[in-house]
């Protein structure tokens, strides 16, 4: 198993080794962060793994793997580091498959006083160099290809919406960025998709995107997705043209999604208000919570504006070397487990 998996495994230092390359060469620092957090991130559908820490007297505190350098890294930036990069190794619970894995590598570089377009160029230029360190021309994916050289397609979520499934999202959508479900739902009937009497606005708007949406995205050249509603945007600062929508943009390769770009919301008690909204959520539907992480929210008073992105790098290398699952390109996968 090994053999068949050790080119990809060499294709993946060759891409990891280029892209520190780029990022030296564009003045970022490599910072590493530390897993052990007191809160993995607030985000509804996160699923961490928890532990606990022990002093030298046998008193426990809780913490938990992250499930992203985030937090950790803005907390740099609010230190005054302006450009920064991180390869982080990241924990997520109830995922596994063939583009998931419970431990996996995350890709993830700030820019300070930047817009996030500044990391959508970043995005074309770095899918472009692991295709031709990988020498293979083309990302690929399941029969499905993608050039990495074509310019990008750029398209906002609403856009999407009509053009894929015939829906108009941001009539749901307030401008103060509150949501209609009924109208929504309402909508999901009309083009004959299924809606059940207790799904919430995110989760219609969450069935839409999967299974109309993401099929399309990414084939033939990459796809830029923009322009995400406020409410899908946690972390995100609203739009300066639109307040209901926020500055928000996922990156797409045949039907894969790499990677989930902000211009990064430093206003903390907003970003309280929204972590309390994912948390109520996360409550609601798998009944449990995480804390929230005090410092960093003490931080984002002292954080520059700035844009940064999260880019799954093992999938990129399975996008680069034409490996069909994560586990060909992971070094020593996680044993199999719940069978």
């Amino acid at each position: 198993m090994h053999a068949d998996r050790r080119p990809f495994l060499i294709g993946r230092n060759a891409i990891q080794a280029a892209l520190r390359g780029f990022f030296a060469r564009e003045d970022f620092i490599e910072v590493d962060t530390a897993v052990l957090q007191v809160s993995p991130g607030n985000e509804a559908h996160l699923h961490a793994f928890a532990t606990e820490a022990l002093t030298t007297d046998g008193q426990k505190a809780p913490f938990y793997l992250h499930t992203s350098p985030e937090f950790a890294c803005k907390k740099l930036l609010a230190a005054g580091e302006k450009r920064i990069s991180c390869f982080a190794h990241v924990y997520r619970n109830r995922e596994r498959g063939p583009l998931h894995h419970p431990e996996f590598t995350m890709l993830e570089w700030y820019r300070a006083g930047e817009s996030y377009e500044s990391l959508m160029m970043d995005c074309v230029r770095i899918l472009a160099l692991a295709t031709e360190t990988a020498k293979t021309g083309k990302l690929a994916y399941r029969g499905a290809e993608s050039d990495p050289f074509a310019g990008p397609e750029r398209i906002s979520v609403a856009e999407a919406f009509e053009r894929h499934a015939g829906i108009d999202l941001l009539a749901s959508v307030a401008a103060d960025g509150s949501t209609d479900r009924d109208h929504l739902a309402a909508e999901l009937r009309r083009v004959g998709m299924r809606v059940a009497d207790d799904d919430g606005w995110a989760d219609l708007f969450s069935r839409v995107l999967v299974e109309k949406i993401e099929p399309h995205l990414g084939f033939g050249r990459i796809t830029i997705l923009d322009e995400y509603p406020i409410s899908e945007a946690a972390l995100a600062r609203p739009s300066a043209r639109d307040p209901g929508v926020a500055e928000r943009f996922e990156l797409y390769a045949c039907g894969v999604e790499l990677a989930n770009g902000f211009g990064e919301l430093t206003n903390a008690a907003e970003q309280r208000r929204r972590f309390e909204i994912e948390m109520a959520e996360k409550a609601r539907i798998y009944g449990e919570t995480y804390p929230i992480d005090e410092d960093f929210l003490a931080a984002l008073a002292l954080m520059p504006e700035a844009s940064g992105i999260a880019l799954g790098f093992d999938r990129l290398v399975m996008l680069a070397t034409g490996a069909s699952r994560i586990d060909q390109v992971l070094w020593a996968p996680v044993a199999e487990y719940g069978r």
